[in-house]
């Protein structure tokens, strides 16, 4: 019990310093230049992007320590979410439906390539960690669908992480590597949410689908099939009431 509990800790804690280590880093050199990392909130204000970067890299570290394919799907996660980032910060359209419209057009969006590409990251994580077809199947779907709910939560300061370490915290009584992995998206977010909260960085896509998949992945790790499927479902349902809901609002713009 408490070798176990030193090993989560321990994925806490390296998870925070090197998200810390890299908040500060990239804050200080701003690789490209300071225009290419500031972006403008929901309130007008600016911020910067440098939380994304530095959580993917930190979480698909920490991840990998558990399961190096996880780790890689991590990082591929956020690979797609910061494509998205950069590519589509000035397309006005959003959720599945009309990144899919346009894809049956002939237009691959900046959007759907993350949709595509954070679901290629999740199926690839869930054939690693699983054995037989069906598991692997709704592992990528727990994976995927949980980078996508982070992200859809993602709309104010500070509610990404906040929900994070609030998901996260259930896996942390779990055995083995579900509590580590869970420690190490907690450790993550933790160290970012001040810096959130204050409006002086934001996570962006980058970071919220990273976060979101090592949550995933600490699911998939700590179950087998009745809690993935329990998990899958919920999270497909969350995705089709947040694009409705999304889908109203924007009708009310």
């Amino acid at each position: 019990m408490i070798n176990r509990a030193r090993r989560t800790g321990s994925s806490f804690a390296l998870a925070a310093a090197l998200t810390r280590t890299g908040l500060t880093a990239l804050r200080v050199t701003a690789p490209g230049g300071r225009e290419r990392w500031e972006r403008k909130n929901h309130a007008g204000r600016t911020v910067g992007l440098y939380a994304g970067p530095t959580c993917a890299v930190a979480a698909a570290v920490g991840t990998a320590r558990v399961r190096t394919a996880a780790g890689l799907a991590v990082l591929a996660a956020g690979v797609c979410g910061a494509y998205d980032d950069v590519v589509g910060a000035q397309d006005p359209r959003r959720g599945f439906r009309a990144h899919l419209a346009a894809l049956r057009g002939g237009e691959v969006t900046s959007g759907a390539v993350k949709l595509l590409g954070v679901s290629a990251a999740g199926l690839a994580a869930g054939a690693a960690m699983k054995e037989r077809p069906l598991d692997k199947v709704l592992a990528g779907v727990v994976v995927a669908g949980a980078a996508h709910f982070v992200n859809l939560v993602d709309v104010r300061p500070g509610r990404a992480g906040a929900a994070v370490l609030a998901l996260g915290a259930p896996g942390l009584v779990r055995k083995g590597p579900g509590a580590r992995t869970a420690a190490v998206a907690m450790g993550t977010a933790a160290a970012v949410l001040p810096d959130d909260l204050a409006e002086r960085t934001m996570l962006g896509d980058t970071g919220a689908h990273a976060l979101g998949a090592t949550l995933g992945i600490a699911v998939v790790a700590g179950n087998g099939r009745a809690g993935l499927l329990a998990h899958a479902v919920a999270l497909v349902a969350a995705a089709v009431c947040g694009e409705k809901v999304s889908e109203a609002a924007r009708s009310l713009v």
